[in-house]
């Protein structure tokens, strides 16, 4: 592996970017309504076959060093907060109080994903699924 896949960020970027590419393909049509349906599927599919090509390698990587619910709660995290960026530059919509709260309660499951060896006692079950190599 080369020193960019290993550094613990570099499946952190490459979520955010696959999430932006992700936000785009599932809710940007939503500005163009008047653009026929099957026009919005096929554009969304272009669209997202980037989101796939930098979110298989951001989770493979990211297994290095992190367990599978970390990587996944992480992405979720990402995905709210491009999405509320989205949402509000693009769409011109608000964040709500409530909307907001509910971010909080998902920051919190954040906190207690990475509480130590979460990582480790995530990895027994994991590494013992890995296929036997010889």
């Amino acid at each position: 592996m080369n020193e960019f896949m290993q550094w613990r960020w570099t499946a952190i970027l490459l979520l955010t970017a696959s999430n932006v590419f992700m936000t785009f393909a599932w809710y940007g049509h939503l500005k163009f309504k008047s653009a026929p349906l099957w026009l919005v599927i096929l554009a969304s599919w272009g669209i997202a076959l980037f989101e796939y090509i930098l979110m298989v390698p951001a989770n493979r990587w990211g297994s290095a060093h992190f367990s599978v619910f970390q990587l996944k709660i992480i992405q979720e995290v990402i995905t709210l907060t491009v999405f509320t960026v989205f949402a509000m530059v693009f769409l011109g919509t608000r964040l709500k109080w409530n909307y907001l709260v509910a971010f909080l309660f998902i920051l919190a499951a954040v906190f207690f994903t990475f509480l130590p060896d979460a990582k480790k006692e995530d990895n027994k079950v994991y590494s013992s699924h890995a296929p036997h190599e010889g």
